[in-house]
């Protein structure tokens, strides 16, 4: 009997191994300045428009606030996809090192916001924009990169560092969003400039093309479709959270319906289009790969309730916990991002680890349990009660990031594994597209979940203690009819609703000294709004707990083998049919 024939595997160089940690230190650095100021913004907004001058509360104004928050992600979402594609086109490198120049110009310029009030909110929206160009041109080309530069049994570790760096960068702007905030508000955006001039040069003097690039030409109405289709439901998402007419929120809006359906069918024309043209955009066919389908669906899902969680917990934080434990609402902001320290550090340490072990035993376990973990930490937030013990909410945060670093390294290695080698930068981008355009919609959905809760019991609730306290009822009232949307981002602004509600009407000179420091001082308002705000918490955890289950199952579904099963992946470009892997095992070999 004989023995097999053994498979040759191309012999690495010195210099390649050096080369995939240089393609490491760089693109880890990059997607972690890309989504540092993704949510660096968040507790840094209201040192931003102190600093312009802007009441992003006053009517007409908090649209400035949303498109600050939602204007980033939105055109991430979009564009990660298109700049992939090009990077498989043109050279992942050129286009990552473009992107690198575009992000750093761009900090440069909104640091220099020469205008005050709404021109300067419209200033800081504009290169926000730009700045995001920049970012997808990094995040949908770094995974490519690193996927070309490190051997298969590797792949694992080297992608999850880069996704560790990505979603730590999110859960760290918001620590970093404060301490720099309180120094200069512009501050928030200088950090970027030092660490971009040196990482541009250096990415353009040693990162070199290591993948095949596949030609071609772009799919101008596939991209035009895929864009503006998106662009409209990302857009209604956002006008759905204003208030409209008599409404609390803005989803009877005509506009918003029309955005929405305008969007669904333009998104049907991509996938049309796509189906038909010899140069699509992106392969429709990677979606029968198993392990990129359902790996997908499940970072989807996970994203989602990721996003929206983040926005709930400081809220939560900082409207009601902090104040009633002494802390001014100035001082909020910053607070709320030191006490989230513990879903940081959770993720941080979970997320290389499993990355690693992802490697050896396999990508669906690891992926599977995390989504479970995940959703019991919902569970556990669920039942804490409005003023709970820090050391339990830190406990249940902490799980919450470990759950996200035990999903996050394996599911991105599992999906970047089971595409052929000439598809990894458009594969890249529509992994980073299910990813924003889910962080991007879980704050429309868990943002309308809270306020549809609000709106039952919140009007009545303030009028009535507005009343007690010698406000005159039909200020009362006025202020009590108010959207909630408003007391909600008044909160998350480090701004003391009540005293900012009642000052328009002059109400307060009127009172005595003692229902001013009662209505002003830290415990009324958090008080209010316990019971209204607990029961919106309960619907926003208990969906973000099926959200977990449905990403527990997706992954579960992605198929796998034992990695002893696996065989060395050729060092060679793919030839023959793009997908080959579907039927020769790679894809199942790659979902581990």
């Amino acid at each position: 009997m004989t023995d097999p024939p053994k498979l040759h595997v191309p012999h690495r160089s010195a210099d390649d191994d050096r080369y995939k940690w240089t393609a490491l230190t760089n693109t880890t650095a990059a997607v972690f300045m890309s989504a540092l100021d993704g949510s660096i913004v968040l507790i840094a907004l209201p040192a931003i428009f102190r600093g312009v001058h802007l009441d992003p509360l006053a009517p007409g104004n908090i649209g400035y606030l949303l498109w600050m928050i939602m204007g980033y992600r939105l055109v991430q979402a979009v564009l990660v996809v298109t700049v992939g594609r090009l990077g498989d086109m043109y050279g992942r490198v050129r286009i990552y090192n473009s992107g690198f120049a575009v992000f750093t110009v761009a900090s440069i310029l909104l640091s220099f916001d020469p205008f005050d009030g709404g021109h300067g909110a419209m200033w800081l929206i504009a290169w926000r924009l730009v700045q995001a160009v920049g970012g997808s041109m990094l995040t949908a080309n770094s995974a490519a990169i690193l996927t070309d530069a490190f051997p298969k049994e590797q792949r694992g570790f080297a992608l999850g560092i880069n996704q560790v760096a990505g979603l730590g960068g999110m859960f760290i702007g918001l620590v970093a969003g404060g301490l720099l905030s309180a120094w200069d508000w512009r501050a928030v955006f200088w950090v970027n400039v030092p660490v971009g001039v040196f990482f541009t040069l250096w990415a353009y003097r040693t990162l070199r093309e290591t993948g095949r690039r596949g030609g071609g030409r772009i799919d101008w109405w596939g991209n035009i479709t895929f864009a503006v289709g998106l662009s409209a439901v990302l857009i209604a998402v956002t006008f759905g959270l204003q208030p409209y007419g008599g409404h609390t929120m803005g989803w009877t809006n005509p506009l918003v319906d029309a955005l929405i359906a305008a969007g669904l069918l333009l998104l049907a024309a991509f996938v049309a289009i796509e189906n038909r043209v010899s140069a699509p955009m992106i392969q429709l066919g990677l979606f029968r790969l198993r392990a990129f389908t359902f790996g997908n669906l499940a970072g989807l899902a996970i994203s989602i309730g990721r996003g929206g969680m983040q926005f709930v917990l400081i809220i939560w934080l900082q409207g009601i916990w902090l104040p009633l434990h002494g802390y001014d609402y100035s001082a909020t902001p910053l607070w709320a991002g030191i006490f989230m320290l513990p879903l940081t550090a959770g993720f941080l340490a979970a997320g290389p680890v499993s990355g690693y072990l992802s490697d050896r035993i396999g990508s669906r376990g690891l992926a599977t349990g995390g989504a479970l973990l995940f959703g019991a930490s919902f569970l556990g937030l669920m039942l804490l009660p409005i003023d709970f013990s820090y050391w339990i909410f830190a406990v249940l945060i902490a799980i919450n990031g470990i759950a996200s670093g035990m999903f996050a390294s394996p599911n991105s290695s599992s999906i970047m594994g089971s595409v052929p080698a000439h598809l990894r930068g458009v594969a890249s981008g529509m992994r980073a597209t299910f990813q924003n355009s889910g962080t991007a919609v879980s704050i429309g959905v868990f943002f309308s979940l809270m306020i549809a809760g609000l709106a039952s019991s919140l009007p009545h609730t303030l009028a009535a203690g507005l009343q007690q306290q010698g406000v005159p009822a039909q200020v009362a009232a006025q202020v009590g009819s108010l959207p909630p949307v408003a007391s909600l981002f008044a909160a998350q602004l480090g701004v003391n609703p009540i005293q900012h509600l009642l000052q328009p009407s002059g109400a307060l000179a009127h009172l005595t000294a003692a229902q001013q420091q009662a209505l002003t001082g830290r415990e009324f308002f958090p008080n209010l709004i316990s019971g209204p705000f607990h029961s919106g918490l309960v619907v926003v955890f208990a969906f973000g707990a099926v959200l977990a289950l449905l990403a527990a199952i997706a992954s579960l579904l992605r198929g796998g083998t034992s990695p002893a099963a696996r065989t060395p992946e050729p060092q060679t470009a793919a030839t023959g049919d793009a997908f080959a892997p579907a039927i020769d095992g790679r894809n199942a070999d790659a979902a581990g």
